[in-house]
């Protein structure tokens, strides 16, 4: 019997000597408490006057695109530009062999004169057979075609006449001038080619200041600019950068939106008007576009990595009066620069979490630290691919 209680004794003695200090530092734990508070920056959201914008994508056009033809037929004979060389209206571009025209414009001053001789005669004859009728020496049928030989003679002078219009039409024709001012292309055709009169293309003149910037939008954001503005975004203002800078510097006016819809796209074609005094934009040009989406109004930005994902929400950590964490859910609006717009759920006076956000925790107690929130402008962002359906983004109003 000894030797049984001396081997229980040696093994229960381990397990309760376990379970007395499980007690104790059970004990020491609840003697702890709570987590000390943690230091965090807090700071206000920062109010200023937002202008919200719209991203599109689309290319430069030239206002005016004329082929260049001649209108009259003939051997080219001279060249009077250099290839892309700007030119203005009226400007001459080609000389066209002009010897055939003059001949025939000779011929019909030739047929001018010879109609004009024959109805002086006709009239001399008419005054004559008159005389003579007056005495009744002449019959009044006489007389009458005396009359009808003057009135063919004076239609015959008008005939001429026109004919030698038409051929100076013909000779001024040889000179092939520019219709519009603008760029000139490469020209088609070499001195001693023959020409034809309406169908052969010399070169072609495109006008480049101011340009058309064509872009496509949803049927959607129509709806929304027409509600907003009353009558579409015709009239918006438009902020157009290239694909080598980094900020929209070229500005210009939406001055055509197409009334009908594409069914198969769902897209809307509009244009806008965009100065180019220096000829930099040239018309098959790639861009990048923002459309003033509103207008300027009052909005709160706070830092977009202030803003927290919980599950569908995004919420902001804001420390109340007692030092405790609250997370605030918020209705986020575009991006400006380094902030985003708050458009509701968010008071101006709330002390939100800009730095320490992974020391702070719904519900517990921190140590706010006012700080100041960092405006950073920064390349304005562009998006990354054509799309009918663009981002919103906001600008600061001057």
């Amino acid at each position: 019997m000894p030797t049984i209680r001396s081997a229980a004794k040696r093994v229960l003695f381990p397990f309760l000597l376990a379970l007395a200090l499980a007690g104790c530092g059970g004990s020491d734990a609840e003697q702890a408490g709570p987590p000390p508070a943690m230091p965090v920056t807090v700071a206000a959201p920062i109010a200023q006057d937002v202008v919200d914008w719209d991203d599109y994508v689309g290319r430069f056009e030239a206002i005016q695109n004329v082929e260049v033809k001649p209108r009259a037929t003939g051997f080219l004979q001279a060249v009077h530009f250099r290839d892309g060389q700007y030119v203005e209206k009226g400007q001459l571009l080609f000389t066209i062999d002009a010897r055939p025209s003059q001949a025939a414009l000779a011929q019909s001053q030739a047929q001018l004169a010879r109609a004009q001789a024959t109805l002086a005669n006709a009239r001399t004859e008419l005054a004559r057979s008159r005389a003579l009728a007056s005495q009744r020496a002449a019959s009044t049928e006489e007389v009458e075609q005396r009359q009808a030989a003057v009135r063919t003679g004076e239609a015959d002078v008008a005939a001429a006449r026109a004919a030698i219009r038409a051929q100076q039409l013909n000779v001024g024709f040889t000179r092939v001038v520019a219709p519009i001012s603008g760029q000139v292309s490469e020209r088609r055709v070499d001195p001693g080619n023959s020409v034809t009169a309406d169908q052969t293309v010399l070169t072609t003149i495109v006008s480049t200041d101011p340009l058309h910037f064509a872009f496509e939008g949803s049927e959607s954001l129509l709806l929304k600019y027409q509600r907003q503005a009353g009558g579409g975004a015709a009239g918006g203002q438009v902020r157009i950068r290239l694909q080598d800078e980094a900020s929209y510097v070229h500005a210009g006016r939406v001055d055509f939106i197409d009334p009908v819809v594409n069914t198969g796209a769902g897209t809307v074609r509009a244009r806008a008007v965009v100065p180019n005094p220096t000829g930099l934009l040239k018309p098959g040009m790639f861009g990048h576009m923002r459309l003033a989406a509103s207008q300027s109004y009052r909005a709160l930005l706070v830092p977009d990595t202030a803003i927290v994902t919980d599950a569908a929400r995004r919420v902001v950590y804001v420390v109340d009066k007692a030092g405790t964490v609250i997370a605030r859910p918020v209705e986020l609006g575009p991006l400006t620069g380094n902030l985003r717009v708050v458009r509701s759920g968010l008071a101006p006076n709330e002390r939100i979490i800009i730095a320490g956000l992974q020391r702070a925790r719904p519900g517990q107690k921190v140590i706010p630290r006012v700080g100041r929130i960092p405006v950073v402008a920064g390349p304005e962002p562009a998006p990354s691919a054509p799309t009918s359906a663009p981002a919103s983004i906001a600008t600061r109003a001057r």
